[in-house]
């Protein structure tokens, strides 16, 4: 038995190593490229600054919502003070029994009765995010179109369908939760990728809204390293998940998939495996942003943890299964990396879960029987130099931001147990309700509001 144990926890350890080793590789590398094509994007604007400005697409930025009295107004005021002009914003308000369908037409009426609107900024004049030094700037935005879509609550895929198919007006797609901030150069950046007509979606760089208490800090240091492993992701070509936070769509492309799905929990991964199974990923590609930032909330209590976590495990098992005909797929239309790596994994790191408690409590056995804490320390040691090694390359965080999360680091090890029993709970409830993975049930896609812990806007 001891045999069994040593040689599964040496094949789990070379796993964990070899991923740690292919994200820092990769996330470097492109970061490395992407400063290449900046420079080179710099030298070219140089040359043709005195040329006449090309017309900008037109961008719908599609904002369901569903009783977001408390964070509606931010997230306006994110989309209004973006240097992108060309925009249409449409509310699809799902069936909110709050204010946010009055805050909206109000915000509505204050646009066409003044010329220059003044909004709240959570980004300082070099666009650098500043949680707790909003500023009031004035915007001015002509032609702006601001509309509010009204309809029962359907849930969130219903009402994305509902402003693509009979409201939206853009070239380009951008949707976005009611509850987050847009970068002030968010729809720009994303724009600029679709010059290359094989791009047909852009995954944005989500961080979470600073605020105070462990489980936020543990949530910003989890999105800052998921993020960054999809720099790799991207670079290789395997990218599939693209999240609802300030995603980007051709609109061409969402009209050919027939938009959002609504038969699983988690419809922006849907739909991102579902434009990949119909085009493929090579001649039409999916990849990520790093530098499209966009803020969202973190869930303020551990019983929200839990309930998000789950419908997020449920949601990516539902459509891995839904999409199954794309592992180890042989079509030349995909890449191998996506067909025999990424999605293989996706499977394997479930079934890793669920025998890492016993690893774990393997570990402590061999610590107490040879009283040697080097396996433990050895781990806290890695898995340290690898959060520090995430944050210290981040092109978004300024270097006194990064001074103090440093000290967060050092016992962020400890705190990542917390999202190992989040984690087990999500798996274990997702095996109880394992009919719901095969068989979705459509009654689960209305929404029931998070917790807010901002006051009403």
């Amino acid at each position: 038995m001891n045999s069994v144990f040593m040689y599964t926890l040496a094949i789990v350890n070379f796993i964990f190593m070899l991923h740690i080793g292919l994200y820092t590789i990769g996330a470097n590398s492109y970061d490395i490229l992407r400063m290449k094509k900046e420079y080179e994007q710099r030298k070219k604007k140089a040359r043709i600054n005195n040329s006449k400005p090309r017309k900008q697409k037109l961008v719908s930025v599609i904002i369901p919502a569903h009783n977001e009295e408390k964070v509606i107004r931010r997230t306006l005021d994110s989309v209004l003070s973006n240097n992108y002009l060309n925009i249409e914003i449409l509310v699809v308000n799902d069936g909110s029994t709050d204010k946010t369908a009055s805050i909206v037409k109000g915000y509505i009426k204050r646009i066409k009765r003044n010329k220059f609107l003044q909004v709240w900024s959570y980004f300082t004049r070099d666009n650098h995010y500043r949680p707790f030094r909003v500023r009031r700037i004035s915007v001015r935005r002509k032609n702006c179109r601001i509309k509010l879509i009204t309809q029962k609550n359907q849930g969130k895929a219903a009402a994305l369908n509902n402003a693509i198919n009979n409201h939206a007006k853009g070239q380009l797609i951008m949707t976005l939760d009611a509850d987050s901030i847009l970068h002030p150069q968010a729809i720009e950046k994303s724009v600029a990728y679709f010059k290359d007509n094989r791009i047909i979606g852009v995954a944005a760089n989500v961080r979470i809204i600073e605020s105070t208490g462990y489980l936020n800090k543990l949530q910003r240091f989890e999105h800052l390293i998921g993020y960054r492993s999809k720099k790799m992701f991207s670079l290789t070509n395997c990218e599939f998940v693209i999240g609802g936070v300030a995603s980007t769509y051709r609109k061409s492309t969402l009209k050919k998939v027939h938009c959002y799905d609504e038969d699983t929990v988690t419809e922006d991964i849907g739909l991102s495996m579902k434009i990949i199974s119909k085009f493929g990923n090579k001649d039409k590609r999916i990849v990520y942003g790093a530098d499209v930032v966009a803020l969202t909330e973190g869930v303020g209590s551990f019983s929200d943890l839990l309930k998000q976590r789950y419908r997020w495990k449920l949601g990516n098992l539902q459509n891995i299964y839904k999409y199954r005909n794309l592992i180890a797929s042989q079509d030349n239309i995909y890449s191998k990396m996506l067909t025999h790596y990424r999605l293989p994994m996706a499977i394997l790191s479930e079934i890793l879960l669920l025998i890492e408690p016993f690893l774990l409590l393997y570990i402590l056995y061999l610590s107490l029987q040879y009283r040697s804490l080097g396996i433990i320390i050895g781990a806290y040691l890695t898995i340290t130099i690898y959060v520090l090694s995430v944050l210290w390359p981040d092109e978004h965080l300024r270097k006194f931001e990064k001074i103090k999360l440093s000290s967060t680091a050092l016992w962020i090890y400890c705190a990542f147990y917390l999202m190992d029993i989040v984690q087990y709970y999500s798996i274990f409830k997702t095996i109880v309700n394992h009919q719901l993975v095969f068989k979705p049930n459509k009654s689960l896609k209305t929404w029931i509001s998070p917790k807010r812990n901002m006051r009403t806007a």
